[in-house]
């Protein structure tokens, strides 16, 4: 799965010094006060050699350092989730994005529930207690991840009335119960009590493989229901055991905007829906229970799942040449941009879509166009 969760986020701000501040900020006792508050409440360091107007005026100030980090007990501005519980919705490997989600805000400190589509249920179930995982459970502090529990779950269906009998006849599905949205909700409640972080990390597309003006009606359909929708239904029914101030992150992907050919069957526009949903649900679970609600935009990763496209190597390849980051892009840098998104360090941003694709959306011209080598 790449290299295992960084323990957290490390950045370089540099600040020229500006006396001219005094100007606006008014008296070096303002200034001073600002600059202790400053560094109390949120980390941010002063300079090496601070005078009695504060960090920003100081000549010689040489920047502002902010740290994030997992460890508890570390300077800096952790990302600390320490007490919090997540329940992560599309979990039934150990090499998606999901995965890498739950690994991310384990370290953090969050206690982890996953949901896991109820015909893998038993393969995963089986790998997890057989240790197939370990390697790729362990933490930056060498422990193992640990999940509280795995609900089984179908996200296609809100309650058991939606289920069609060949469904609940299908030999995939025996020996489950509870597991349509609403009955994992309530079983989560029961267990638990609530929850402060929900996770949506997962989506189908039946006819992925076909152009749109192949798509049949049910096809296009599918793929809204199991990925646009579902994430409105979880919300939906996880909002009420959701504590306020809590926090909850779908993912998407580019084709919602930009033209993926092969990207079909309707998935593309069911990405576009998820990000429209973004929006109108930040506004009204941050009105209705103080929940902020985001999407990740992420770059194509070799999962399981992405496999089912068909050309996955071939996109992978892509953003390698043409992206302003010519890295491969690692799950665990979408894990550590979630628990960023998940954690109060955040606790201003909702509604928004979060690219981590190595900077691809910004491009407008391929690089390695055939065009440009003529």
């Amino acid at each position: 799965m790449g290299a295992s969760v960084t323990t957290g986020m490390q950045m370089l701000a540099m600040r020229p010094c500006i006396p001219a501040c005094k100007q606006v900020l008014g008296s070096t006792s303002v200034l001073s006060a600002f600059g202790r508050a400053l560094s109390t409440r949120t980390g941010f360091g002063s300079c090496s050699k601070p005078t009695s107007v504060g960090p920003m005026t100081s000549s010689n100030c040489k920047g502002v350092i902010v740290r994030a980090m997992s460890q508890r007990g570390s300077q800096g501005l952790p990302i600390d989730l320490t007490g919090k519980r997540a329940f992560i919705a599309g979990v039934a490997d150990d090499n998606g994005y999901g995965w890498a989600i739950a690994k991310a805000l384990a370290a953090a400190g969050a206690e982890i529930l996953v949901g896991t589509w109820v015909p893998a249920l038993n393969i995963f179930e089986t790998s997890l207690r057989r240790g197939k995982f370990d390697e790729s459970r362990k933490l930056p502090d060498g422990s193992l991840m640990e999940i509280a529990k795995v609900y089984p779950l179908d996200a296609v269906y809100d309650i058991p009335e939606d289920v069609p009998e060949d469904v609940k006849a299908n030999k995939r599905y025996a020996g489950a119960s509870n597991w349509t949205v609403k009955e994992v909700a309530e079983t989560v409640k029961n267990d638990f009590g609530s929850i402060d972080i929900l996770v949506h990390s997962l989506a189908n597309g039946p006819e992925v493989t076909k152009p749109l003006l192949e798509t049949s009606r049910r096809g296009y359909l599918a793929a809204i229901s199991a990925s646009s929708y579902s994430f409105v239904s979880l919300l939906q029914h996880f909002l009420p055991i959701m504590n306020p101030g809590g926090a909850s992150i779908s993912l998407t992907y580019i084709a919602s905007e930009r033209i993926i050919p092969g990207y079909g069957g309707g998935m593309s526009s069911a990405k576009a829906a998820l990000e429209s949903d973004t929006r109108v649900l930040a506004y009204e679970a941050g009105r209705k229970g103080k929940i902020r609600v985001n999407t990740i935009s992420a770059g194509p990763l070799g999962s399981r799942a992405a496999k089912a496209i068909g050309f996955i190597e071939k996109m992978i390849e892509y953003s390698y040449v043409n992206a302003p980051l010519q890295k491969e892009l690692l799950a665990d840098e979408v894990g550590n941009t979630a628990a960023f998104l998940v954690s109060p360090l955040a606790s201003a941003v909702t509604g928004s879509t979060i690219y981590v694709d190595n900077g691809l959306n910004t491009m407008g011209l391929a690089l390695d166009s055939p065009t440009l080598s003529t």
